[in-house]
């Protein structure tokens, strides 16, 4: 209930910088404003998610496919401004207005990348709905320049999964009031100055994050 009211006061607070959004996408790049992709959501069954367009059409079969890197060619330029501030991610309040997701959670994430867990790391993070933000998230912040640095973005991509799905087990089992609040107040400072540092004060005990070697 309270995502619910709380996601219907953000689209309308946020209705003075969405609308401006939605004419420039409608006069650039693909003319084309809004994105919707299937991913799984809680229980394993699949939703729609909703995202502003940031990448060309049929994106997902070109190039790197469902892995996005910096500087990728198939990113448009109003994309780029979009991804590095997140504001593409804003539309998935319509998505827990309709109940498949919730302010924080685990990422919903695509069925090729969802089968990277195992069988019960899956029955166990998703038992919850998935959620615009979450400790995945955050940690992951800077997955494009990750993998940009590696020298095979695909191997380097089934390499971190363990990890998120470690993460997000954590996640589940410490979720509550506080725990969210916490993580959505460090999303927000994070966009005004990212430091990587804040999660890792307010949560000592998470799971450390592995030298990925890049």
């Amino acid at each position: 209930i309270l995502d619910i009211i709380f996601a219907f006061i953000a689209l309308i607070v946020l209705l003075p910088l969405l609308l401006p959004i939605i004419i420039i996408l409608l006069l650039t790049g693909e003319h084309e404003v809004f994105y919707r992709q299937k991913r799984v959501g809680r229980y394993g069954k699949d939703f729609y998610i909703w995202k502003f367009v940031t990448m060309v059409k049929n994106s997902p079969n070109m190039g790197t496919g469902e892995i996005t890197l910096r500087n990728d060619p198939r990113v448009t330029k109003v994309g780029r401004f979009l991804r590095s501030t997140k504001i593409n991610e804003l539309p998935q309040l319509l998505n827990v207005l309709t109940g498949d997701m919730s302010f924080v959670g685990p990422r919903p994430l695509m069925k090729v990348s969802y089968d990277l867990y195992t069988a019960e790391q899956q029955k166990e993070i998703y038992s919850s709905r998935p959620g615009i933000t979450g400790i995945g998230s955050l940690i992951f912040r800077d997955e494009e320049k990750l993998l940009s640095k590696a020298e095979d973005p695909r191997k380097m991509y089934n390499t971190i999964y363990p990890y998120k799905a470690s993460l997000e087990v954590w996640y589940r089992r410490k979720a509550s009031f506080r725990v969210d609040f916490l993580i959505l107040l460090i999303t927000f400072l994070e966009l005004f100055k990212p430091s990587g540092n804040l999660i890792q004060k307010a949560f000592p005990d998470m799971p450390k994050r592995p030298d990925f070697g890049v």
